[in-house]
């Protein structure tokens, strides 16, 4: 390796682009590429880089896996950053076994940060805490140990373990002061600044007040009876019943869990689930059928019952029930969660995070784009969206992750 190719991969490690590009501008041998795609990434090109990138390993050849696995890896999280979340993730894994079994350790397990930053992403917790459990973070540069401590603090907070997340973000700070990397410092605050931004809503009795996430994981813990409009699921303790493939069970439980210890009228129930603006026989009826549908869901929780102009819940001795909702009440909040985060998101690559059909997310992203909360930009299968800063509009408290069970 020449003197200028080192001195470009210095640069690009401490963080400056500008000074590995004033050496390698100019060159188109395989090492230059590499390098020029990356500093390239750094400065937000990601089309250009990935060009770059995918020049660089070919040209690089069979003969040279190292150098070619480290494209890849590049390559991974240039689609990481840009929401290409169907990016084949077979690929990273065979390259990160070509750099461990080359002795490569550090590159190895930045990949493994790669493909555990996706699962994060994904919501699939479970496996990327068996993957970071496998990884030792005390050998990485400052950098790295930054990012590693960003992921644990990023599945802290989805697991809604605040303590656990301050200790992860403070470790990473401190890193990224070590590595002297002001992009990085930046993401780490603002990683931090979830903690410290409202991340949800408490209805109680007809009033409504923002909760921080660590206010969110008290109410969690208590003994309160929670009507969880985030995820749609009633809670009490360890006790959850799901209500996400009931929409007119959970409306009728939210309007009544908002309205505790008072009653909701039946045409008041038939509006917030029906969406009718008149109640004739037919949705009495049907009320009286979906009710007692409730009852039974939420036997163990609370009860339902008539009153003299609708229902009501009534919870267990000296028990509270609350609502607990999204900062902005939206119809589409999951999708507005996931677009918070100011990335390019492609249609696909949010039903995969969100678990959904892309036709679905899709009629989202149209009914967004006509209220003016989303745009696009792009055509094909380069087309992106993104969304305006949402002010307390949080992703941590919606992200496609099941809420802790106790």
């Amino acid at each position: 390796m020449d003197s200028l190719i080192t001195a470009a991969a210095r640069a690009l490690a401490a963080g400056d682009p500008f000074g590995a590009l004033n050496r390698v501008a100019l060159r188109d041998d395989a090492p230059a590429l590499a390098l020029r795609g990356i500093a390239m990434a750094q400065l937000g090109d990601l089309d250009r880089a990935k060009a770059l990138l995918r020049r660089a390993a070919r040209g690089f050849g069979p003969k040279e896996p190292v150098a070619r696995a480290r494209c890849v890896v590049a390559e991974a999280e240039i689609a990481l950053v840009s929401r290409d979340l169907g990016w084949p993730d077979k690929a990273l894994e065979v390259a990160r076994t070509v750099l461990e079994q080359h002795g490569e350790r550090l590159n190895g397990a930045h990949a493994r940060h790669l493909e555990i930053r996706r699962l994060v992403l994904i919501g699939r917790l479970d496996a990327a805490e068996r993957a970071l459990a496998e990884l030792d973070p005390t050998p990485l540069p400052p950098a790295w140990r930054a990012a590693h401590e960003l992921v644990v603090a990023g599945i802290a907070i989805r697991r809604l373990r605040t303590q656990a997340a301050r200790q992860a973000l403070a470790r990473a700070d401190g890193a990224a002061r070590q590595a002297g990397i002001p992009a990085l410092a930046a993401e780490v605050a603002a990683a931090a600044s979830v903690l410290s931004t409202p991340a949800a809503r408490l209805i109680a009795q007809g009033q409504a007040r923002p909760l921080l996430l660590d206010e969110v994981e008290g109410l969690l813990a208590s003994d309160v009876i929670v009507v969880d409009a985030c995820r749609h699921v009633v809670r009490a303790g360890r006790t959850v019943v799901s209500l996400a493939t009931r929409p007119v069970l959970f409306a009728l439980a939210r309007a009544l869990g908002e309205a505790w210890p008072g009653d909701v009228s039946r045409g008041a129930l038939v509006a917030r689930a029906f969406r009718a603006k008149e109640a004739d026989e037919s949705h009495r009826a049907r009320l009286r059928v979906e009710v007692g549908r409730l009852r039974a869901e939420l036997r163990d929780l609370v009860e339902v019952h008539a009153t003299e102009h609708g229902f009501a819940l009534a919870a267990p001795a000296r028990r509270r029930i609350v609502v607990l909702a999204p900062p902005v009440d939206d119809e589409h909040a999951a999708v507005l969660a996931l677009l918070a985060d100011g990335e390019a998101w492609s249609s696909s690559a949010l039903a995969l995070a969100l678990g959904a059909s892309q036709r679905t997310v899709q009629r989202a992203l149209d009914a967004l784009s006509a209220a003016g909360k989303a745009q696009a930009f792009g055509r094909g299968p380069a087309r992106r969206w993104m969304a305006p800063p949402l002010p307390g509009f949080p992703t941590s408290l919606l992200l496609p992750a099941p809420l802790p069970a106790g």
